[in-house]
C-alpha cells in the first residue's frame, strides 16, 4: 500500500512539474521537459517495486509524459512540433548514453566511490539500448501521427480526451511490444515475457489515462510566446 500511495504522489510531482515548466518557458520548456524525462526515464527504469504483489519498473510515470508532451504540442502547435520533440528526445537519449558510456573509461583515483554506481546505471547491456532507442523512435511517431489523424476526425475541443488517449492506447502498445522484444525475448520464458509486456502496458496506459486532465489545464493555459 505504501507503493501505491507513493506512487500515486510521484504522479502528481511529475505532472505539476510539467505544468510548471510549460508556465515558465512556453512551448521551449516542453522541448526541454521531453529531454529531461527521456533520460530520467532511461535511469529509473532500472529500479524495480512491488505493487499489488506484482514486480514492476519505475520509470513509466515520467515516460508517459512524454506523450502528454508530444499531444500538446501537436494540438497547440501543429505535427512539426511534436516530430520536432521527439526527434529532441531521441538525439538526447543517445548523447547521454555516447557521453557516459566515455565517463566509464576514465580511470578512477583510489578514492573514488562513485564509479562502481556509475556503471551500474550507465553500463546497460546493448540489447536493452536498442530495445529502449527502437521502442522510443517508432512508438513516438506512430503517437504523433495518430493523433494528427483524430484531429481530423474528432476536431472539437471537447473531444481532446479521445485525441489523447485514442494515440496513447496503440502507440504505447507498440512502444511496449517492440521493447519487450528487443529487450528481454529469449531471457525469460514466454508467460514471463507476456507478463512483463501486459504489466508493462497497462501502467502507462493508466498513467497516461490519468495524464488527461493534466492535458486539458495546460491547453488553456496562457504562457509566454516564443
Amino acid at each position: 500500500m505504501f507503493n501505491f500511495s507513493l506512487g500515486v504522489g510521484f504522479a502528481l510531482v511529475n505532472f505539476c512539474l510539467f505544468l510548471l515548466c510549460y508556465r515558465l518557458f512556453g512551448r521551449m520548456g516542453l522541448y526541454a521537459w521531453v529531454g529531461v524525462a527521456t533520460v530520467l526515464a532511461n535511469i529509473q527504469v532500472l529500479k524495480t517495486i512491488e505493487m499489488f504483489g506484482i514486480v514492476m519498473t519505475l520509470g513509466n510515470t515520467i515516460y508517459a509524459s512524454i506523450y502528454l508532451t508530444s499531444d500538446l504540442l501537436n494540438e497547440k502547435y501543429g505535427e512539426r512540433a511534436a516530430k520536432k520533440a521527439v526527434w529532441f528526445g531521441f538525439f538526447s537519449l543517445i548523447a547521454t548514453t555516447i557521453i557516459m558510456q566515455l565517463v566509464l573509461l576514465f580511470e578512477q583515483t583510489e578514492t573514488d566511490f562513485a564509479q562502481p554506481h556509475l556503471q551500474a546505471l550507465f553500463e546497460l547491456m546493448p540489447q536493452l539500448v536498442v530495445g529502449s532507442l527502437s521502442a522510443y523512435f517508432i512508438s513516438q511517431f506512430v503517437d504523433v501521427k495518430i493523433y494528427s489523424w483524430l484531429k481530423v476526425k474528432c476536431p472539437r475541443p471537447n473531444q481532446l480526451w479521445i485525441r489523447n488517449n485514442g494515440s496513447s492506447l496503440i502507440s504505447q502498445l507498440l512502444d511496449s511490444l517492440t521493447f519487450c522484444t528487443i529487450a528481454f525475448w529469449g531471457l525469460y520464458p514466454f508467460d514471463v515475457w507476456l507478463q512483463i509486456l501486459l504489466t508493462t502496458y497497462l501502467i502507462k496506459f493508466v498513467v497516461s489515462a490519468a495524464s488527461t486532465p493534466v492535458l486539458y489545464i495546460a491547453r488553456n493555459m496562457k504562457v509566454p510566446e516564443d
